[in-house]
């Protein structure tokens, strides 16, 4: 197994001074060096064959030995120092101080045809910023985390990825649901992969412990290798590297919305400043489309991390960075200028989002209304988001009201389709074929073009728990299966038709299925 090994992070970084792996403060420093804990019967149950390919890896590699250690945590590379980064954060509105790596560890930074990857993995032991936690994951976490992280990239969400799911063969011992009862579950490691790991917080940390000139050191770092076009660090380029960070993390947020994707913890040290869904924790997609459903219980009485507050929290976590870099930029004017553009740009993106999901082209002004009308119609009843756009693919403008019955598979509880509600539906149909008829495209055209924004498939987390549940029994089968069914989540796939269905019955108040708790 061969890598062309070019870590740039710690050599141009300032680093933590200690050695020793102990819980402390870290001070003007941007990482710590860590070792990974060994492990005691490490197994690969998966790797990703297109991440495996980024990297120049054959699948040869794979069966060796080396492989398995390094990407389960018990060798490291030739010639590298794992290290874990230091970073804070606000955590759900609140500043929480250093928080920093506390169970991931970077491997090694690696280029490959001119891309360049920092190789992590998650679950792979105790660093300085581990607090009171052991620094480990288990399986049913890591098997959520590598199967959406490859899910996201496929459904052209920008994401981390992930190269590998492996068994550690140790027991972890975890308390599921924060009462009182933690049991030993399958401990694992996901081997995470991106062209940087930094985040919001790394540069809230520096500022808040007015460490301007190690902030300084961590900005023109990440402006001359993550956005080497702006040009030479200077005020100015720091205001453009505010703008482009408020612009990527902008778009990955309207893809969210578009797939109908809760992130659940976006925290400021969960948010990546390349703009990349990032951390893997309680997430979930839109069963019922609902803009007030979050997916975390520890966020189910405030939901502060609802479908509908995503774009607003991506604008208030923006604000919280803004105020990082205003040291090195001593002025408040343009931040403000940026940061108020980002209104305008969440109606602009978001509407355009909306017309493609609904199959339309061209630009009307009443569009706002005919998709404003849709959204709350589509919360008088429990309907499934994913089903009910892609069965609106095969509406017609000769048949307006044979709209119901062309997504009727989408609701829940048919029977609580009250009259009233029908004749919204049917007047909001009516509405949109009206719209329509203004479209110069043919229907096979219109179908063919929603059927590319709108996925068929997307990783439910009733799927993602059948997963766990077989995974827990030895049986690792259907990891693969969904693994392959999420790589092309747009296209009919009629071998795997039983997956385009509501969420069962049986899975509406199941552990792992409806809310899920930040412990892994």
């Amino acid at each position: 197994m061969q890598f062309n090994i070019n870590d740039r992070f710690t050599k141009e970084l300032p680093a933590d001074p200690v050695l020793a792996n102990t819980r402390r403060q870290v001070e003007k420093a941007c990482f710590s060096y860590v070792t990974p804990k060994k492990t005691k019967k490490p197994e690969i149950l998966h790797v990703s064959p297109e991440m495996l390919s980024e990297l120049g890896l054959s699948e040869e590699d794979v069966t060796d030995e080396v492989f398995l250690n390094v990407f389960t945590g018990n060798s490291v590379l030739p010639n590298t120092r794992p290290y874990a980064m230091c970073y804070g954060g606000h955590q759900f509105g609140n500043w929480a101080g250093q928080l920093g790596d506390g169970r991931a560890i970077n491997l090694a930074e690696v280029k490959h045809k001119n891309k360049h990857w920092t190789l992590q993995l998650k679950g792979a032991g105790e660093t300085p910023y581990s607090r009171t936690a052991d620094g480990l994951a288990v399986l049913r976490s890591s098997i959520r985390e590598y199967l959406c992280s490859e899910a996201m990239y496929h459904l052209g969400v920008p994401t981390t990825r992930a190269l590998t799911l492996a068994l550690t063969g140790d027991e972890v011992m975890r308390d599921m649901f924060y009462d009182g009862n933690a049991a030993y579950e399958k401990g694992a490691v996901v081997c995470r992969v991106a062209p940087n790991f930094l985040r919001f917080g790394n540069y809230q940390l520096l500022a808040a412990r007015q460490d301007e000139e190690t902030l300084r050191k961590l900005l023109d770092y990440t402006i001359k290798h993550h956005f080497s076009e702006l040009g030479t660090p200077s005020k100015e380029t720091y205001l453009q590297f505010f703008e482009a960070v408020l612009t990527s993390t902008l778009e990955m947020i309207v893809h969210w919305q578009r797939v109908g994707f809760v992130h659940g913890v976006m925290n400021t040290d969960n948010l990546s400043i390349l703009g990349l869904t990032i951390d893997y924790g309680p997430y979930g997609w839109l069963e019922g489309y609902d803009h007030h459903w979050t997916p975390n219980t520890t966020d189910s009485q405030f939901k502060r991390y609802t479908f509908g507050s995503q774009m607003e929290i991506g604008h208030w976590n923006l604000y919280q960075l803004a105020n990082a870099l205003y040291p090195l930029i001593g002025e408040t004017e343009d931040l403000e200028r940026i940061l108020h553009s980002y209104h305008e740009k969440v109606q602009r993106q978001y509407l355009s989002m909306m017309r493609s999901k609904l199959g339309l082209v061209k630009e009307e002004k009443n569009d706002t209304v005919l998709i404003g009308n849709l959204e709350d119609i589509l919360q008088l009843t429990e309907t499934d988001m994913t089903i009910f756009f892609r069965n609106l693919s095969d509406f017609t403008t000769e048949s307006p009201l044979e709209g119901l019955t062309i997504v009727k598979d989408a609701f829940y509880v048919p029977n609580e389709v009250s009259d009233s509600i029908q004749q919204k539906w049917n007047s909001w149909f009516l509405d949109y074929a009206t719209r329509l008829e203004k479209e110069n495209h043919t229907f096979k055209e219109r179908k063919e073009q929603m059927n590319q924004v709108n996925p068929k498939y997307v990783l439910r987390n009733y799927m993602a728990q059948l997963a766990i549940d077989a995974a827990n029994k030895g049986d690792y089968k259907l990891i693969d299966d969904l693994f392959k069914l999420l790589r092309n989540p747009y296209d009919e796939q009629v071998e795997n038709e039983k997956w385009f269905v509501k969420r069962p019955d049986w899975a509406r108040h199941k552990a792992g299925c409806s809310m899920l708790s930040c412990s892994s």
